[in-house]
């Protein structure tokens, strides 16, 4: 059955690269890495993503080679199920179904179909290592509901695992306790360290744990930096341990080089320690990595090692401990204090990014681009020091120029404030440092947006602070006497009774700045910077304001901290319309007139898009997320989409991305699995579903109630089907036309009086479109037609279609 065309929302990027250690392919060709819900194919030598592997519903939480088959990738999820995977052409082979979460797994080639798999009991926090058998089987879905238990009590995380010497024990650290689980005795030896602090305040805690390849021996990181090298284990008396010691922090990770001659460890400190000979004064160092060390994996062929980082990064290092390539994925930074931007140039998504940092992120490829430095110190690592923050950042002049904003408050009268403007050079290409300022306000800066009018005959930027006063930069050009050096200063001050100035914005042609001021929104002239006018609603402070654009461009937009959306029409001075409506984020279309606005539920995240010009949405979506969506932004297509629907039209020139609390960008994209609904749909009987009716009495009390029109299918789609599908041309056109004149539930057109008026008559004569109607609910499952929906057609329409039903259309059959 052929669906309607429907839009639905994709994870493009942002997922965490670093959630488990890497795994290296046989040969060193490839590492595979845990993205969100996908494992992800990369090459060790482009840097490329080669393969994304995607089939599980639910977080991944594990990747293994198959020992038995070198060609071939295990996986794991919280869905419960193991899949088996083809990495080289990106296929999947196998589906196990566990049955329950599985948060890690392991593999062992003396296991013959069997795997190793951590699952958590019945309370939450408790988890055990068990063996999951994988039973034989042609079928592409097999259940694996055969478990047997090893370990009980054990940490989640895969680093406090290991097996060692080729799957003889396996090795499990939690707290301050280890414990060693012997296959063929069926016995566990414990031990334990002091759980007190000695006298150096040092912490016993494991972090981690590794086993060597070939050898009984265990190395253990601990939350002091030391490592522990234990020996002697099979008797719970004669065990012995050694202590290593450089790392000032806990140790993050663990991992044995294949033949077991070195021992790698990395923690906060972003260096990569190699114990030669698992001794302290025979080690080597790779410093400057960037980032804590997270996760260390070695290859099995024992060329190549893996680092993978706290920001979002995976380093690929030679065996001389020579960096070879770097993966790095969406940075992700505390806070996004800049919220999302589009780079006019390249079109990449720039954000805060690691500290001091802006990061340009490639949405296509899902890679990072480039960082941009714009504190420029060196970041300290230390939890208790405040650092200064990169707070704000803005594009203007079409990509020219770049306004950032950073700050540091340790107390309340201690604020470092500092505006920094840096223009693109095109030689470099690359933001180069232009102007420094050192506190442009007394307080904090709550928004700053440049003036990007195509006829701006001088560049200008607008900063809002809550000192209660906006001030406006100019570039001059009198710096020297030869007027080849250009410089940012302020030409003009304004405010509005001492309210602190929250937000700021440019109209379309840039004549008018609206600035608001708490509660207030007050109207400026860009060329006399003279108050015009002033709007207010006491609906509570103005959280997001913006100009409408092209035809709306006379209304202006303001969203309130109390759940009010209110539109005034800056030719009237007055208030257009307002709704109830918690906007939590909204971003105008730079392309069109549309607006999107996402508001927050107790079930999740909202959308809706609309024109200023009307208070109808053209587009509403429930639980677009389920977590709270921070931040949005609409990113120009290179290619224009060409959706049928009217309701999906504000998505042919630009896509919407969303930022996730969890810092996961997510476009909202037309389902590729889904078709047009074409005439032959409805010819053939193939109705859509009906819509949910406790659904629309919801709606009903929304921000509006969309009419619900349904006209003619349009005569231009007969071509989107394919031809080789079709029947002849005689057979169509002579149905086509009896489904526009016969209808079971319509009148005929004796008992349909010559002077009513159809109210759909003048809109169907906008459009041929066969979806041109706005649908109360544009969701999947929700959307639909009633069964039989004819347009009813005037007498004297009825009578010419049926002088055109006798025209002979066999002349079309020979085509």
């Amino acid at each position: 059955m052929v669906d309607e065309e429907t839009i639905r929302v994709v994870r493009c990027g942002g997922s965490e690269l670093n959630f488990r250690r890497a795994v290296f392919s046989a040969d060193s060709k490839y590492i595979f890495c845990v993205s969100g819900d996908f494992v992800k194919v990369y090459s060790t030598v482009t840097e490329e993503c080669v393969h994304i592997l995607h089939g599980h519903r639910n977080l991944v939480t594990g990747i293994q080679l198959n020992p038995n088959n070198h060609l071939q990738l295990y996986s794991c999820s919280l869905d419960g199920t193991i899949k088996l995977w083809d990495y080289i052409d990106g296929i999947l082979i196998k589906t196990f179904i566990v049955g329950c979460k599985l948060h890690a797994l392991f593999t062992v080639a003396q296991a013959e179909d069997s795997v190793f798999a951590i699952v958590n009991k019945e309370k939450p926090d408790i988890f055990q290592l068990v063996s999951v058998k994988l039973p034989k089987s042609s079928s592409q879905e097999v259940e694996a509901k055969e478990l047997s238990f090893v370990l009980d009590y054990i940490n989640q995380s895969p680093k406090c695992i290991a097996f060692g010497n080729e799957g003889v024990y396996v090795a499990a650290v939690r707290e301050f306790y280890l414990s060693v689980y012997f296959f063929k005795k069926k016995t566990t030896s414990r031990f334990t360290l002091s759980s007190s602090r000695n006298k150096k305040h040092a912490k016993n805690n494991f972090t981690c744990v590794a086993c060597h390849p070939t050898e009984d021996c265990i190395a253990s990181g601990h939350m002091d930096g030391k490592i522990r090298l234990w020996r002697n284990f099979y008797d719970d008396k004669k065990y012995t341990y050694t202590c290593l010691h450089w790392h000032h922090d806990m140790v993050m990770d663990l991992a044995f080089s294949v033949t077991g001659t070195s021992l790698l460890s990395g923690g906060c400190e972003s260096v990569l320690v190699e114990w030669r000979d698992a001794t302290e004064k025979n080690k080597e160092f790779l410093p400057r990595l960037g980032a804590t060390i997270e996760h260390i994996s070695v290859s099995p062929a024992g060329d190549l090692f893996c680092t993978s980082h706290s920001d979002n990064k995976i380093i690929i290092i030679h065996r001389n401990l020579e960096a070879s390539a770097v993966i790095q994925g969406l940075v992700k930074d505390r806070s996004i204090f800049t919220g999302l931007m589009i780079d006019p140039r390249t079109k990449a998504l720039v954000l805060n990014g690691k500290p001091g940092h802006l990061q340009f992120y490639s949405l296509q490829s899902d890679k990072q681009l480039y960082n941009l430095d714009i504190i420029q110190q060196e970041y300290i690592n230390d939890y208790g020091l405040i650092q200064i923050e990169l707070t704000k950042a803005a594009f203007g002049c079409f990509g020219n120029w770049l306004a950032t904003v950073e700050q540091r408050q340790e107390k309340e009268t201690e604020l470092e404030l500092q505006m920094k403007l840096w223009m693109y050079n095109k030689k470099t290409q690359g933001f180069i440092l232009n102007t420094k300022i050192n506190m442009p306000h007394e307080d904090c800066i709550t928004a700053l947006c440049f003036c990007n009018a195509e006829k701006s005959e001088q560049p200008t930027l607008v900063t809002a602070s809550k000192d209660g006063y906006f001030k406006v930069w100019i570039l001059t050009d009198d710096s020297d006497i030869y007027k080849k050096a250009v410089g940012w200063t302020c030409d003009f001050v304004g405010s509005y009774h001492k309210y602190q100035a929250t937000n700021c914005c440019f109209s379309e042609d840039g004549s008018l700045l609206a600035v608001s001021f708490e509660e207030i929104v007050t109207i400026w002239d860009s060329v006399t910077w003279e108050l015009k006018c002033t709007f207010c609603q006491r609906a509570g402070k103005i959280r997001h304001l913006c100009f409408g654009r092209l035809t709306c461009s006379k209304y202006l937009l303001g969203a309130t901290e109390n759940g009010i959306l209110c539109c005034w029409n800056l030719l009237s001075c007055a208030l257009e319309w307002n709704a109830k409506l918690n906007v939590r984020v909204m971003e105008p279309d730079p392309n069109s007139e549309n607006i999107a606005a996402i508001s927050q539920s107790s079930v999740g995240s909202d959308l809706f898009v609309f024109k200023p010009s009307e208070p109808r949405p053209l587009y509403i979506q429930k639980g677009i997320s389920r977590e709270e969506v921070q931040w949005g932004v609409f990113v120009p297509r290179d290619v224009p989409e060409s959706f049928t629907s009217e309701a999906y039209q504000w998505l042919n020139r630009s896509q919407f991305y969303f930022l996730t609390k969890s810092q996961v960008t997510a476009p909202l994209k037309k389902a590729e699995e889904s078709l047009p609904t074409t005439p032959f749909y409805f010819i053939l009987g193939k109705h859509r579903q009906h819509q949910d009716e406790k659904l629309n009495e919801t709606l009903e009390n929304e921000l509006v109630q969309l009419p619900l029109t349904e006209n003619i299918p349009a005569v231009s789609e007969l071509l989107h089907t394919p031809a080789h599908v079709l029947p002849s041309a005689a057979f169509l056109c002579s149905m086509f036309v009896n489904s526009l004149l016969l209808s079971k539930e319509t009148k005929s057109a004796k008992e349909i009086p010559e002077d009513v008026d159809m109210e759909e008559e003048k809109e169907s004569e906008d459009s041929d479109e066969e979806n041109d109607f706005i649908e109360k609910v544009q969701d999947t499952n929700n959307t639909g037609l009633g069964e039989d929906i004819i347009h009813q057609l005037s007498k004297s329409e009825e009578k010419e279609l049926r002088k055109f039903r006798k025209i002979d259309y066999s002349w079309i059959a020979a085509l």
